[in-house]
């Protein structure tokens, strides 16, 4: 699963607000300088402090967070830039930045080596 999809599934989970919420401001991430630690602690924060009505929705929306969380980002030193692009869906913006200093920001995001 990527990021892209992370974010699909929890938003067809429930049409609650809370529920829609967290993916857009996950997807806002994709697109600041906020590295992967900053990503897990604004998703976890966001779990701990915001409630989707259902818990049932909740607990469904914590788990493919969990999924995510275990199957990419514990796994993200031993990965290789490209899969690290992949799996957090940056590879356009990566192909698109005017600098090799834009890409290397993309590099400290995603906590790769140059």
């Amino acid at each position: 699963m990527n990021l892209d999809q992370l974010t699909d599934k929890i938003a067809q989970v429930s049409p609650e607000r809370p529920a829609q919420a967290l993916p857009k401001r996950i997807k806002e991430w994709k697109d600041d300088d906020r590295t992967v630690d900053e990503l897990v602690y604004m998703v976890e924060h966001y779990f701990g402090n915001t409630w989707i009505p259902s818990e049932e929705d909740h607990s469904a929306c914590y788990r493919i967070w969990k999924e995510f969380k275990e199957n990419v980002i514990s796994g993200l030193g031993g990965m290789t830039i490209n899969e690290r692009l992949y799996h957090f869906g940056l590879f356009d913006r990566y192909e698109s930045c005017p600098s090799r200093e834009d890409q290397l920001k993309i590099y400290t995001k995603l906590h790769a080596k140059p």
